[in-house]
């Protein structure tokens, strides 16, 4: 799989204050990317489980810690499958 590097500068200052290594904070900044591009809808689950490095099924299991739904109907949705069950 082929992969692109992107490359993230952080001021000393943001580092010093995360108490956080580059490793533990570049996988945490991942994780985060992904979980937000899921939430707006600009990735499905899988891919966003490949940007965070994770299996898809761990990716949608921490989705809750990040007050994120795994399943998000619209009202309108919600009433079709209401109707259709």
């Amino acid at each position: 799989m082929a992969m692109e590097k992107i490359v993230l500068e952080i001021p000393e200052e943001v580092m010093i204050s995360l108490k956080e290594s580059p490793a533990v904070l570049s996988r945490d900044i991942r994780m985060l990317a992904a979980v937000k591009m899921y939430e707006m809808g600009r990735l499905s689950s899988g891919r966003a489980a490949q940007l965070a490095g994770v299996p898809r099924v761990s990716f949608l299991q921490s989705l809750s810690l990040y007050g994120v739904a795994v399943f998000s109907l619209s009202p309108d949705e919600l009433k079709r499958d209401f109707e259709n069950a």
